[in-house]
């Protein structure tokens, strides 16, 4: 089965995440750990874990079908240790919340060098972190997310993905969300049938499919190859409606989290019927 939804408000707690998916229709959602623009947070009191975990049974959800979002803050790239120590103390607080909700994921943009290293040493910071964090954690897998190459940015070539999960060390705890309007973005033409079996062909020999977890279904206002991230909804940009008709008929993608990110939240229920149709 395809599991597609949409990253849905956790306005009053996240307990009351998996309720605002079951509003629009989802059969799999993400969500914010705590205040995505707040470095710290109070920790999850105990009857929030436990409201969790009952309305995610009272609405079906399995914690496979469901993609945290780490905070927007987090850049385990920074080229300055403290300010990458930060960064990397709050990205083992949202992996251990992710586990207190018992969740299996924790999806994150990799990082930004600031124009004050190379890609390849900032790719290394990013490894190193992880690295870090995983031996202070356990069960959470890492998703990093493919980026449009905004900025300082980096992620947003499939080499790079390979060359971060390359040096973790824990291969069972590392993997990868693809977004399709960063893919469009950073030069990867998604506009065909043909073009999209020979993009995630090459994902495949480059990173391997095997570690695709979650996938982000959202349409791109930015041109091709642009390097501008700026999401749009479905077939109302540049990116059209090839690629999601691709996701949806294809075997590849049968039971992972695919989440809608798209700018307007009031047409969410309608995008999910939308991929269905196809």
């Amino acid at each position: 089965m395809k599991r597609v939804g949409a990253h849905v408000s956790t306005e009053g707690g996240v307990q009351n995440a998996p309720l605002n998916a079951r509003q629009i229709g989802a059969k799999a959602f993400a969500l914010f750990t705590k205040n995505q623009r707040q470095w710290f947070v109070k920790p999850y009191e105990k009857k929030t874990i436990d409201m969790f975990y009952k309305n995610m049974e009272t609405c079906g959800y399995s914690p496979a079908h469901v993609l945290p979002h780490d905070g927007y803050l987090i850049n385990l790239g920074n080229p300055d240790k403290e300010k990458r120590t930060v960064s990397l103390n709050a990205f083992i607080d949202e992996l251990k919340r992710c586990g207190l909700l018992g969740l299996l994921y924790l999806n994150t943009h990799p990082g930004s060098h600031l124009k004050a290293v190379t890609e390849q040493e900032c790719l290394n910071n990013i490894a190193d972190a992880i690295n870090h964090a995983l031996e202070k954690t356990e069960g959470v897998t890492v998703l990093l997310e493919n980026t449009a190459g905004q900025g300082s940015n980096v992620g947003y070539t499939f080499e790079h993905l390979a060359t971060m999960i390359d040096k973790v060390e824990d291969k069972s705890r590392i993997g990868v969300c693809f977004d399709t309007c960063h893919a469009f973005a950073a030069g990867y033409d998604l506009k065909t049938h043909e073009s999209c079996k020979m993009v995630f062909k090459e994902l495949d020999r480059i990173v391997g499919l095997k570690y695709l977890r979650g996938l982000h279904l959202n349409d791109c206002k930015s041109e091709f190859g642009s390097r501008v991230d700026r999401h749009q909804s479905l077939g109302k940009g540049t990116l059209g409606l090839e690629v999601f008709k691709f996701i949806m008929n294809s075997p590849l993608f049968e039971e992972i989290p695919m989440v809608l990110e798209t700018i307007d939240e009031s047409i969410w229920p309608d995008e999910i019927k939308l991929l269905y149709s196809m």
